[in-house]
């Protein structure tokens, strides 16, 4: 008997979130839906094409490989230098995005939490930034890094070929997202806490390092995972500024090398194999970090 009614009530479970969604509900699934397809798909595609020679990858797109290849991982790692490519994009996303949540937050916090004479102009000169296309930029940012090359004593490690310089360029186009968001951020945080603590004889400093910035943490961590995102990915910026020197190429200029080296005669396989490397440690990232996402986007609309 009991056994009979557990169907009907999971029955009338499933009843009820249909009629709770309603139609805007349904569709809404179904568009989640066709865009986890569309996102799975080709990710998918590509591990599998990287185990697979070039005469499978080219005939049954979706036929399983007869052997796995791993020689195209060892291949795209060694031969096309993938390996130091993607030391390289470590060691500047690593500093790129440190010195994006540093500047980034203490900017937010100030605009956030303290009312000064121009605080409206400079929090939206910030956000204008995010309405500037990169691509407008490229020409004139390619002459101020190269001026930056001439300065005294620290000229040769910001110019041009530079990892330094590329890190400050990252920095910089990072900085109107992470102030927006951590702004809006901040401003929900209780300001008693900050208020206590200057009682008590705490500095600015203090209080923001040691205090506020801990209770923004769901919202550091959002912002720093979309920043490790957009700076891995990052292409047009590293092409132009790391145009001549290959050793301290980063990892998408590395991997759009080897399908333009040969032409039609590409290494396919190896292609697929560096593009496999370049989106493990992102999917690590993100599946390791996904609950603090979560916390972080939805943390302002709970306070």
């Amino acid at each position: 008997m009991a056994e009979a009614a557990i169907p009907r009530s999971r029955a009338l479970a499933r009843e009820e979130r249909r009629r709770r969604l309603g139609p805007f509900g349904v569709l809404t699934h179904l568009a989640l839906l066709v865009w986890t397809v569309l996102v799975v798909v080709p990710i998918a595609w590509t591990f599998l094409a990287s185990v697979k020679s070039e005469d499978e990858i080219f005939g049954d797109a979706w036929s399983l490989p007869a052997a796995l290849r791993l020689d195209n991982w060892a291949r795209a790692w060694d031969q096309a230098h993938i390996g130091q490519y993607m030391i390289n994009s470590v060691v500047v996303v690593a500093f790129g995005v440190f010195g994006t949540m540093l500047f980034g937050s203490m900017a937010a916090y100030v605009l956030a939490r303290y009312r000064f004479v121009g605080n409206r102009a400079i929090y939206l000169l910030f956000v204008s930034g995010l309405a500037f296309p990169v691509y407008l930029a490229l020409t004139p940012l390619f002459f101020v890094v190269q001026n930056m090359g001439t300065l005294p004593v620290v000229g040769p490690f910001i110019g041009l070929n530079t990892h330094a310089g590329l890190v400050l360029v990252y920095i910089a186009y990072s900085l109107p997202f992470t102030v927006f968001f951590l702004a809006a951020f901040f401003r929900t945080l209780p300001g008693a806490v900050a208020e206590a603590a200057f009682v008590d004889g705490a500095s600015h400093t203090r209080v923001f390092f040691q205090i506020m910035l801990p209770m923004a943490r769901p919202g550091i961590v959002s912002v720093t995972i979309f920043n490790v995102l957009g700076q891995w990915n990052q292409y047009q910026l590293p092409l132009v500024l790391l145009n001549s020197d290959r050793s301290k190429w980063v990892l998408t200029q590395g991997i759009a090398d080897i399908s333009t080296a040969a032409g039609y005669d590409a290494d396919w396989s190896a292609l697929f194999a560096a593009l496999s490397m370049a989106i493990l440690p992102m999917l690590v990232v993100y599946t390791i970090f996904q609950s603090q996402i979560q916390k972080g986007l939805t943390a302002g609309a709970l306070k």
